[in-house]
């Protein structure tokens, strides 16, 4: 009696802890709950901030000339409890300078000197700024400390020369050049660490705040410019025609071609000026990019994107004519966005339009992608698909990609399987999955694929980055979508996404806002999942018949709650199949007993983890006697 008792009494006490384990919280995001900030119910606190920067930009370029001139005015508003007594600036573009920190090697068309300041005022004072050894930070002291809720003028005029090798952006070919990262920034100032002074080395992706962009960029007649934002005179810089034809398309359900090869080598779309200062507006986005080229094939059409409000979004495409699978691009996009819209993650698409431009990065921008060209239609749809896909993670919400990629990359990921299974089917779908986005890690024993998915990705380098950031994130969040249910973790995610648009969450406010708003509490399969060397491999371990009930147990030897679906075969060879949820791990995360009911003459059992590839397939089967 007394050793039942106090085996009951353990049990009890080791569910009761694993119901109640905590996460781990690091010591500078502990400050963000203690100045409430933040709350460990997943919600901005109350006395949560950011910083806001008003940028007006006027941008001149002359191809082939790869020089670029700038001039910018920031209005920089401090809206943080703190006396700023020093602002610290984005150079990206120093990135290329010779003897920078990167990740990879440089090509020496890779090489430029950096971006170069050539004035700098504050408040209108001219201000000394000495750029010889500037990298990608650069921290500026203020003349007059900058107070809570007080606001900077800076000015800053540069120039900097675009690059002949063409990566995130860069020169595509001589006169067609992609410009990103282009303008100094105020880099972010937020309520967990201050200033962000992470060195951009190539590899990780960006940190931005919310900011108004009012930017023109001057170019020489019949040079077409796309550009985040919205074009405000279009009438200026197009022939009337074409103007027509541009707000035609922000109506139609057709793709129309703005300028085909006929009509730019004419000189026929742009207003025969020396010139055309082309003028762009962008407000509350984390950023802004622009693609130029006077030889670019414009194609554009629009789609319903909330059929609630009837709201289209405008969908161009600008391309080179060898580029076949561009020529489909619109509707390529004009899918995606429609999907995202209504299926997952189920918010409208949320700004005015997306432009996809024939590069070579396969890489996103607010309102603007720049994607190869490839071959097979099937493969190009899937690339743009994933690009898009981050409007919603990191644009939507500011996240810090720098140093919590998975927030954005596993996002995007998995919304990029969730499409693929309406195109091409489950059985396709899951195939290409497990070959691009899981298999280089669950075949691999090397360390560096088992390291925890919260290690911030600027303290990683090579596989370990790639890893983490896509697919070991991807089928975390849909091994959490399998175990919610779809209605309870469409709630889930909407619910955070509501809460942090246009702010900046990280991967706390992420597990809280789904613990919250679900009413459970998901610690463990977070700790397992993202906090964790886990991996994915689950055995049988051992069958029993009791009547026509197979009792089936199983260890999770990887220690990742994954879904599992196990197989039956009977003595006549016929096959029965039986998806476990991750719930099956919630009592237990280590072992599970799973009764299956009406089965008989059993004669073997198999595992198949679909995308939750499995690392040792050898404890897959059991025969049962």
């Amino acid at each position: 009696m007394f050793r039942k008792s106090l085996f009951t009494t353990l049990l009890l006490v080791s569910v009761l802890a694993l119901q109640a384990q905590e996460l781990y919280i690091p010591r500078d995001v502990k400050k963000a709950y203690e100045n409430k900030t933040r709350g460990k119910d997943g919600k901005p606190g109350a006395d949560y901030w950011q910083n806001k920067g008003v940028y007006t930009i006027d941008l001149t370029v002359s191809p082939p000339d790869r020089k670029i001139t700038g001039k910018e005015t920031i209005v920089y508003t401090n809206h943080s409890p703190d006396t700023l007594k020093t602002l610290n600036f984005k150079l990206f573009l120093n990135q290329h300078k010779p003897g920078a920190v990167r990740l990879g090697q440089a090509s020496e068309d890779y090489l430029t000197s950096g971006m170069h300041i050539d004035a700098y005022t504050e408040n209108g004072v001219t201000r000394e700024w000495t750029d010889k050894n500037d990298g990608t930070n650069k921290m500026i002291d203020l003349a007059t400390p900058l107070a809570p809720n007080a606001s900077v003028t800076l000015g800053i005029d540069w120039h900097f020369e675009v690059s002949v090798q063409s990566g995130r952006e860069g020169a595509i070919d001589e006169t067609t050049f992609f410009l990103a990262y282009f303008f100094p920034r105020v880099a972010v100032y937020d309520d967990y660490r201050g200033w962000d002074t992470m060195t951009f080395t190539g590899s990780q992706e960006f940190y931005n705040d919310f900011n108004d962009y009012t930017f023109s960029v001057t170019v020489p007649a019949n040079y077409i410019v796309w550009a985040t934002g919205d074009l405000q005179n279009p009438d200026e810089v197009l022939q009337p025609h074409y103007a027509g034809l541009l707000e035609q398309s922000m109506t139609s359900d057709e793709v129309l071609h703005i300028a085909t090869k006929e009509d730019l080598e004419g000189h026929k779309v742009t207003k025969q000026n020396p010139a055309n200062t082309w003028r762009w507006k962008a407000d509350h986005i984390t950023d802004v990019a622009i693609a130029i080229s006077d030889h670019y094939l414009w194609d554009a059409g629009s789609v319903v994107v909330d059929r609630a409000t009837g709201r289209r979004a405008s969908v161009q495409a600008a391309y080179d004519e060898p580029s076949e699978d561009f020529k489909e691009m619109v509707n390529y996009s004009k899918h995606a966005m429609n999907w995202f819209s209504n299926n997952y993650p189920g918010v409208p698409y949320p700004y005015s339009k997306s432009t996809i431009v024939r590069g070579f990065a396969d890489m996103e921008y607010p309102m603007m992608v720049n994607d190869s060209s490839f071959p097979e239609a099937e493969f190009a749809r899937f690339v743009v698909e994933h690009e898009i896909a981050h409007t919603y993670f990191p644009f939507y919400m500011g996240i810090n990609e720098t140093r919590f990629g998975f927030m954005d990359e596993g996002w995007a990921t998995a919304l990029e399987y969730l499409i693929g299974i309406h195109d091409l089917g489950k059985e396709k779908a899951t195939e290409n999955f497990k070959k691009f986005r899981v298999a280089s890690w669950a075949n691999n024993a090397d360390m560096e694929y088992d390291l925890p998915v919260i290690t911030p990705l600027n303290a990683l380098n090579g596989i370990a980055i790639r890893a983490n950031a896509y697919g070991k994130a991807a089928i975390g969040y849909l091994a959490m979508k399998e175990y919610l249910g779809d209605t309870l973790f469409s709630k889930a995610l909407r619910g955070y996404m509501d809460r942090w648009n246009g702010k900046h969450p990280m991967p706390w406010d992420f597990f809280y806002s789904f613990n919250d708003i679900t009413g459970k509490d998901l610690n463990w399969f977070w700790d397992r999942w993202y906090f964790s060397n886990n991996y994915i491999d689950i055995a049988v371990t051992g069958a029993s018949y009791k009547k026509n009930a197979l009792t089936v147990t199983l260890e999770n030897i990887g220690g990742m709650p994954a879904p599992v679906t196990i197989i039956l075969t009977d003595k006549d060879g016929k096959t029965q199949e039986f998806h476990q949820t991750p719930a099956i791990w919630e009592s237990d995360p280590d072992h599970a007993v799973v009764k299956l009911k009406n089965v008989k003459n059993i004669t073997s059992i198999s595992l198949d983890g679909g995308i939750f590839m499995d690392a040792d397939t050898s404890n897959d089967s059991y025969s049962v006697d």
